[in-house]
């Protein structure tokens, strides 16, 4: 399995395959917002001293009010979302657990790893008989399906009665959060995972939160230990958050991208198989194909080898690297058209 097939943003290995140099490649495999805010200058202390518990506090705080948590409810800070997905299981005796896809291919071997009985399905509603612990992606990564609060509400509850938990991966739901169960935190059996770095355009900087129960968010918090949060991510987690003036501008210009994606792909009639603000799925019978032209003319998108014919594409920052796009991939529907008609 190629390096682009296990995850996106894998353009050190797309170099390696096709040549050029870093700078040539436009990179929309990842789904993470392609400009970042400007930068909140950060004090000196943040890199010199370990992070200190007010210091640690008022990111909880800004994430508690950026999110729309209420006060009941426990937020746990780790270095990137993938961070919770991984520790998370541990804290659980082996048990059944549902896994709503395809999606992210990370909940479920993180279970498994963990020693417990995964199943995926298609569904929320499959899991009540199957397993005591569902994972629901939403909106899903990679297809964009979404899925009713009320009908997860529901469902954690039920689970809660056999002392249950649905975890509900909110990833991609910063730059469009109607369906997020994140002001729902605190109740039992429901866990919330959100992502700082997707809409914030700052995945480097690993930051992410588990908005859930206080014994929940303590626990996960144990496993972290100390200092889990780099000073640097602490302040700046806690700087943009509370700038609700800034994010909404950026959520603005999320918004603008992904329209502007559309229109890109809907001008030649691709056909679009699902979406979310950051990403747009196409389906095509040859997909890997595209793929590979696209590539040649350093441009990364992301395959999937489960789904041969799905190729997910991240938003273009700007109007440019849209027609750069565009241009793609014309030039590599022709040459699908050309071998088939040779």
């Amino acid at each position: 399995m190629s390096a682009a097939r296990e995850h996106g943003g894998a353009l050190d290995w797309a170099v390696a395959t096709f040549g050029g140099s870093r700078g040539d490649w436009l990179d929309l495999s990842t789904g993470i917002n392609p400009t970042p805010p400007p930068l909140p200058a950060l004090p000196h202390e943040a890199w010199t001293r370990l992070p200190e518990r007010a210091g640690e506090e008022a990111l909880i705080q800004a994430a508690r009010a950026f999110y729309g948590c209420p006060p009941t409810a426990g937020i746990a800070a780790a270095p990137g979302s993938q961070a919770l997905i991984s520790l998370l299981p541990h804290l659980f005796a082996p048990t059944g657990v549902a896994v709503v896809g395809p999606t992210y291919g990370g909940h479920a071997s993180a279970w498994r790893l963990a020693g417990h009985r995964v199943v995926e399905i298609n569904t929320p509603a499959a899991a009540d008989s199957l397993a005591s612990i569902l994972v629901v992606t939403n909106p899903n990564n990679p297809d964009g399906r979404s899925f009713e609060r009320d009908e997860l509400l529901a469902i954690a509850r039920r689970l809660a009665e056999r002392d249950g938990l649905l975890v509900v991966d909110e990833a991609f739901a910063d730059a469009d959060p109607g369906e997020s169960l994140a002001e729902e935190a605190g109740r039992s059996g429901l866990l919330v995972l959100r992502s700082f770095g997707k809409v914030f355009g700052l995945a480097g900087l690993r930051l992410g939160f588990a908005l859930t129960t206080p014994s929940l968010a303590q626990a996960l918090e144990t496993r972290l230990g100390r200092w889990a949060i780099s000073g640097p991510a602490v302040a700046m987690g806690t700087a943009l958050m509370s700038d609700g003036a800034g994010f909404a501008a950026l959520r603005e210009t999320i918004l603008n991208q992904s329209h502007r994606l559309f229109e890109t792909l809907a001008d030649d009639d691709w056909t679009i198989a699902g979406r979310t603000p950051l990403f747009a799925l196409v389906r095509h019978d040859a997909a890997a194909t595209i793929f590979d032209a696209l590539c040649r003319r350093r441009i990364l998108t992301r395959p999937f080898d489960h789904r041969p014919d799905w190729l997910r594409i991240g938003n273009p920052a700007s109007a440019a690297e849209a027609e750069r796009l565009r241009d793609a991939l014309r030039a590599a529907r022709h040459e699908i058209e050309a071998e088939l008609g040779a």
